[in-house]
């Protein structure tokens, strides 16, 4: 690619891409000088050395300081590719290691702008062990709750990949960019490039997103605003329920049964008032306008014509009520997301190798600005991957203070041969683990169908509501009437047995109010 290009531009270019007016403020680490030519002598190091800081006006291959992204304060580390490749030695080592410890000290988030080819293998062993330095750096940043964003660049690869790019809460590329542990020249001859794209790397979920170069400073803002750090924040309010046409569901009934405006309901934590309300664990709403990757809607928590409407009714049957959560006009994930964010940054892929493209993660800022971390399932069983990923989301949330929001809509856990061969247990387990360690609150709306396991894998055990074309089960009727060896005519009174209905969570004491 063109040395002009934006994905080669020039380490400071590139801070300066993202801070614009606002500047940097350089920092540099106490000297320490290295042995001539290298920790091994190498002949020409020092000469090669002197050449690349002619060429680029850099000390060494990595700067490193503070600015501010947006309206956002962080510290800013940066590669230079002009020099010797971006590759890390112990000076190298020495910026980044000090990097990590200055975002420590001040409490801000690090924001790395990749470029290198991996190790410097004019310093041997001591440029390779510089990789365990940053991973531990790494490791006391994410300890004290501060966020890690990597925008990789061309090219990212190596062991600097394999730390500060990879090892990010968040990666983030710029389209084109070449990706990966393996570098051009050590990898097979017949090997599939694509795969070393940063394209690539984002159909294999090993990137959360491919962000043109005039787009990254509001995704970055985006994401520092999403991420913090935070103090205390409140709960996830509980989505309002929408229409078959997307509208907000002019009522709601709570465990009591009793209505209350605007879709949200009175239940326990559930809250009063347009779409979100107030009360234990539920906040204040506001409005959802069109953002980054939010589409449009009337907003989360704004009243419509409907409110005045009459209330939805609750079904009869468990018959009716698995056939209302099936109903292909049901409003999905998708537009619950997008009713209920004002700007959604989605984390994509399990760093497996995998995706699910069945379940929706990320962060998103709602209307009043608060961030919540979102996990959705959009009505397909959810494979290994899918369950990786919610489990990656939900442990991120944990370790930054941000609250989640679940939406549960599945017949339940992906059954192939290829889940099992993918370790669909494992991971549903795992997505359980999440769940029961969070520290933050979970808050869950079951938005359709309530598949066993699959689904009560995403459920907040203590803050779960339903909305009024959902339902839950330990096992689909049709299934548990064919285990019972009863006729097909049977399904239906199978499903009263299951007692699957809305109102028949809440009297369980499964669900804590019924929303829509």
């Amino acid at each position: 690619m063109p040395d002009a290009g934006p994905d080669r531009a020039t380490a400071r270019k590139a801070i300066a891409l993202l801070t614009g007016a606002a500047g940097f403020t350089e920092h540099r680490p106490p000297p320490s000088p290295l042995p001539p030519d290298g920790p091994l002598g190498w002949a020409g190091y020092d000469a090669a050395r002197e050449r690349a800081s002619a060429r680029t006006g850099e000390e060494e291959s990595v700067l490193y300081g503070t600015g501010v992204v947006g309206d956002r304060a962080c510290v800013l580390l940066s590669f230079e590719f002009g020099f010797l490749g971006g590759s890390l030695g112990r000076q190298t080592g020495d910026r980044l290691a000090a990097a990590y410890e200055l975002a420590l000290a001040r409490r801000l988030p690090l924001v790395a702008l990749v470029a290198t080819g991996g190790s410097r293998m004019q310093e041997g062993m001591i440029a390779l062990t510089q990789l365990q330095r940053v991973a531990a750096a790494s490791v006391r940043l994410r300890a004290a709750g501060l966020p890690q964003i990597a925008v990789v660049r061309d090219p990212t690869t190596g062991g600097g990949w394999a730390t500060v790019g990879a090892g990010a809460d968040v990666v983030l590329a710029l389209p084109g960019a070449q990706v990966g542990f393996a570098g051009s020249r050590v990898r097979p001859p017949d090997a599939d490039p694509y795969a070393y794209s940063a394209e690539g790397q984002f159909e294999a979920g090993q990137v959360d997103a491919v962000v043109p170069a005039d787009e990254l400073t509001a995704a970055v803002t985006h994401w520092l605003r999403a991420l913090g750090p935070h103090e205390d924040l409140p709960a996830a309010p509980v989505p309002r329920a929408l229409s078959v046409a997307g509208a907000p569901v002019p009522r709601a009934l709570s465990a009591g049964g009793t209505e209350s405006a605007a879709g949200a309901g009175t239940g326990a934590g559930a809250g009063t008032g347009a779409g979100a309300g107030t009360g234990a664990g539920a906040g204040t709403g506001a409005g959802a306008a069109k953002g980054s990757g939010a589409g449009t809607g009337p907003g989360a928590g704004t009243p419509s014509a409907a409110d005045s409407g009459p209330a939805v009714p609750l079904p009869e049957t468990g018959r009716e009520a698995v056939a209302r959560a099936r109903d292909p006009r049901r409003p999905r994930a998708e537009a619950y997301l997008a009713d209920y964010f004002a700007v959604r940054l989605p984390l994509h892929g399990d760093r497996s190798g995998s995706t699910d493209p069945g379940l929706l993660c990320g962060f998103g800022l709602r209307g009043d600005g608060q961030p919540v971390a979102y996990v959705a399932q959009c009505g397909t069983p959810t494979r290994p991957a899918g369950y990786r990923a919610a489990a990656r989301t939900i442990r991120l949330a944990d370790r930054l203070g941000v609250p989640v929001l679940t939406l549960v809509d599945t017949p339940g856990a992906a059954n192939d041969a290829g889940a099992e061969r993918a370790g669909a247990g494992a991971a549903i387990a795992d997505t359980f683990a999440a769940v029961a360690a969070a520290r933050v609150p979970v808050t869950t709306l079951v938005i359709g169908e309530g598949g066993s396991g699959g689904a009560l894998a995403l459920a907040a055990p203590d803050n779960t509501h339903v909305t009024v074309d959902s339902y839950f089960s330990v096992i689909a009727p049709e299934l548990a009437a064919a285990i019972l060896k009863r006729p097909p005519s049977e399904t239906g009174a199978t499903a009263d047995q299951l007692r699957l209905r809305p109102q028949d969570l809440v009297d369980l004491g499964f669900a804590r109010s019924i929303v829509g």
